[in-house]
């Protein structure tokens, strides 16, 4: 059985525990059209508890194609291919905002993309689309490891899953604490669920 609203097996929705948290910061996420990970995959509890706007392929002509209205100040959430070095206090900043050029920017954005897939999947939909260039660059240095855990690895230790970085990025912009720490208690909720569900099944 699957959910019909984030599309998720029955076993793992965490549809119950998400909240509407009604950001102002706008929230459009690019998927990979191979996102392939049906359990763990965090781009619809962010649909579901943010009503952000998933748009799934590899390419779009412009930031307008991409997100509809596309009015005031747009980041893209990604820590690859950067303008420049950064500084040590930089590369230890929670959140840094970068113009195209490198220069560092104050919060508030307007709205936030996110690129959701495999990192291979993102570097892809990065290169494909050259007017992400174009925005500014939405940097988090996660405070914890990823909430997966053993169940997803990520490249490196500062790499989180997409609704990690999109919280901590959320909060400072501007959001209230809780719409961080709702977004992480549907993840871990998820996670648990999915570990269940695997301890559940029977052995092959």
């Amino acid at each position: 059985m699957t959910c019909p609203t984030c599309r998720k097996p029955t076993a793992v929705c965490v549809c119950d525990r998400c909240l509407p948290l009604h950001p102002k910061t706008r929230v459009v996420i690019l998927q990979h059209p191979q996102e392939q990970d049906v359990v763990l995959g965090t781009a619809p509890l962010l649909e579901v508890s943010l009503g952000a706007q998933r748009r799934v392929g590899l390419s779009w002509p412009n930031l307008a194609a991409a997100v509809g209205d596309a009015t005031g100040r747009w980041a893209v959430l990604y820590p690859m291919s950067l303008p420049r070095p950064l500084t040590p206090e930089e590369a230890e900043a929670p959140f840094l905002l970068l113009d195209r050029h490198g220069v560092a920017k104050s919060p508030p954005v307007d709205g936030l993309v996110l690129l959701d897939g495999t990192w291979s999947q993102a570097k892809a939909l990065w290169w494909r689309n050259p007017w992400l260039l174009k925005l500014e660059r939405a940097l988090v240095t996660p405070r914890e490891p990823s909430i997966y855990g053993r169940l997803r690895k990520e490249p490196r230790r500062t790499f989180v899953s997409t609704l990690e970085a999109c919280a901590d990025a959320l909060v400072a912009n501007g959001e209230p604490a809780e719409t961080r720490d709702a977004l992480r208690r549907a993840l871990r909720t998820l996670v648990q669920r999915a570990r269940d569900a695997e301890a559940a099944a029977p052995a092959p």
